[in-house]
């Protein structure tokens, strides 16, 4: 009985490591080029990510707007400026500023305010503002003006210099009355800052009310 037994442990011992032998080996190769497939999509995609160059912008195209945009604005400033002849002249005010213009219908679109070139009196948008009139009538190359601007801040000054232009071309020209209105030049604006009341610290503010 006992020699039965030893023979019987002797197969099972036999036979255990043969089955695990086949199975493990088996797995490790199958796991193994999955994770280097992954491994070489991803270094893949990191690549290409990296090799394609980011959008550059045109300089020339952005350049090229700007100078003549610049040509065009004070397209005038090498023509020389002639006031003679008729004219007519308006008065326009804004604020505590008023403008006296002179509008000479044989001209070359030529403004001048107090003695200077429009583009040099009010640098900025000033020239744009004082044009509206113009471009919206199509006449901006057509009349020369003569300005005299006085009172006020540059802003109430470009202001007033409009509203004479626009005086000057409506009376001058009555079929633009609609170009001129629908835009809002013809208006005057009327707002003003309003005065200082005794007791007040400014128009409407009241000093600090303590109770004690």
């Amino acid at each position: 009985m006992a020699e039965k037994k030893v023979k019987t442990v002797k197969a099972k011992d036999t036979a255990k490591p043969k089955t695990a032998a086949k199975i493990k080996p088996e797995t490790k190769t199958e796991a193994k080029p999955a994770k280097e497939a992954k491994a070489a999509v991803k270094e893949s995609v990191v690549v290409k990510e990296v090799r394609e160059p980011a959008p550059k912008k045109d300089e020339v195209s952005e350049t090229t707007p700007l100078e003549a945009l610049d040509e065009d604005r004070d397209w005038a400033k090498n023509e020389t400026a002639d006031f003679s002849g008729k004219y007519t002249k308006s008065v326009g005010r804004r604020k505590t500023a008023a403008a006296q213009v002179r509008l000479y219908e044989s001209g070359k679109g030529i403004i001048m305010v107090n003695g200077q070139r429009a583009s040099q009196y009010f640098p900025g948008e000033g020239l744009n503002i004082i044009t509206q009139p113009l471009k919206v009538t199509g006449h901006g190359r057509d009349f020369n003006f003569s300005i005299i601007a006085r009172g006020g801040g540059k802003q109430g000054q470009v202001e007033a210099v409009r509203l004479g232009i626009t005086r000057a071309i409506f009376a001058l020209d009555p079929a633009t009355k609609e170009a001129l209105k629908v835009n809002g030049f013809l208006t005057r604006d009327p707002r003003k800052v309003e005065r200082k009341k005794p007791g007040f610290k400014k128009a409407r503010k009241r000093p600090q009310w303590s109770k004690r």
